[in-house]
């Protein structure tokens, strides 16, 4: 079977998926990695054929409608052929926001075009698969294509496009992991001898955890269960009220029975005086959906990766119970954090 004609224009599959890093507890120190910041954003290839430009998320999924500056921006430049990979970013305020990100996957046209024009999205670029001079470079080593997409980068230009920091010092890239930082959320280990793998986790990521103390706001039931599940999370804003911002669901199957009990007894509404949780969705069933508030007694410390919209994103790793502190005590700046580059 012949390429595809999208493949002869671009020189490379549209459908191309980008390399991937599988995670680990530490980064690798011997001397054979270069160190990047994991930004917070939305992966992206950018296909650029004459005056055509296609943009691909990691999933393989067009992003080009959703980011039309981006698009014009790819457009207008010098170079008439590349494929690059990197991250679309949008700045709110000083920070880098994913919520920005996500109202930009909208159905009606004219709304990701007011969109664009009031939060233009940035794109970082950490890799070049294929160079302005119409050659492939996914089998050269990084420290190679490193180079090249330097000298694209120079020869570009435009105030939208950058290029991701690095270092080779991992004790640097140790400092970067120690930041609190709202814009990167860990740090990317790439081989420098290593070639581009598409769909291969060729590359190590360590995440940076930080932990909050949070008050157990409510409580759901386990999936077809009258043991608990998953437990609420709350902090208090400047207001006084307590929010929702998430939930753990790592406890011990040994201690669940024992807490349900416990969190029965303190069965009180509200729960969450603030943003409470939300019902059942397309995405959760009805019993899912349920939970029970809880009187503000109990206090959690719980790790977690990263914030979006005074949110924790994903769920929240157990680490103890805090007796020894109040629930006052338990404020919504734990989680909020300044300071959009390093």
């Amino acid at each position: 079977m012949g390429r595809s004609p999208a493949s002869r224009k671009f020189g490379i599959p549209l459908d191309l998926p980008p390399m991937e890093a599988k995670l680990l507890e530490s980064l690798p120190a011997d001397g054979a990695w270069q160190y990047e910041p994991k930004w917070d954003g939305f992966r992206c290839l950018a296909f650029k054929a004459g005056p055509d430009v296609e943009l691909r998320a990691k999933s393989g999924k067009p992003l080009t409608r959703y980011f039309p500056e981006v698009v014009t921006m790819l457009a207008g430049l010098s170079a008439e052929r590349f494929v690059v990979d990197g991250e679309l970013v949008i700045e709110v305020d000083g920070d880098l926001s994913f919520d920005a990100l996500q109202m930009r996957l909208h159905p009606a046209e004219s709304r990701i075009q007011r969109l664009s024009r009031e939060t233009p999205a940035r794109f970082i670029l950490f890799d070049i698969l294929r160079i302005p001079r119409g050659d492939t470079v996914i089998d050269q080593p990084l420290s190679v294509r490193r180079r090249h997409l330097g000298d694209f980068i120079r020869g570009a230009g435009p105030p939208g496009l950058a290029i991701s920091p690095f270092t080779r010092d991992r004790d640097v890239a140790e400092d970067w992991l120690g930041k609190d930082r709202q814009s990167t959320d860990g740090v990317v280990a790439k081989r420098l001898d290593g070639p581009y793998e598409p769909g291969e986790r060729a590359m190590i990521k360590v995440k940076r955890l930080r932990t909050a103390d949070c008050v157990v706001g409510g409580f759901r039931y386990g999936s077809g269960s009258r043991e608990v599940g998953s437990l609420l999370l709350g902090l208090y804003n400047a207001a006084g009220k307590l929010d929702h911002v998430g939930f753990t669901s790592a406890i011990p199957v040994v201690e669940r029975l024992a807490l349900t009990r416990r969190l029965e007894a303190l069965r009180e509404p509200p729960g969450f005086s603030g943003k409470a949780p939300g019902g059942p969705s397309r995405w959760s069933t009805e019993r899912s959906g349920d939970w029970e508030p809880l009187a503000p007694k109990l206090v959690v410390e719980v790790r977690f990766d990263h914030v979006t919209g005074h949110r924790f994103r994903h769920g929240t790793k157990f680490v103890r119970w805090r007796p020894d502190k109040a629930p006052s005590q338990c404020m919504l700046d734990q989680i909020q954090v300044r300071g959009a580059s390093i």
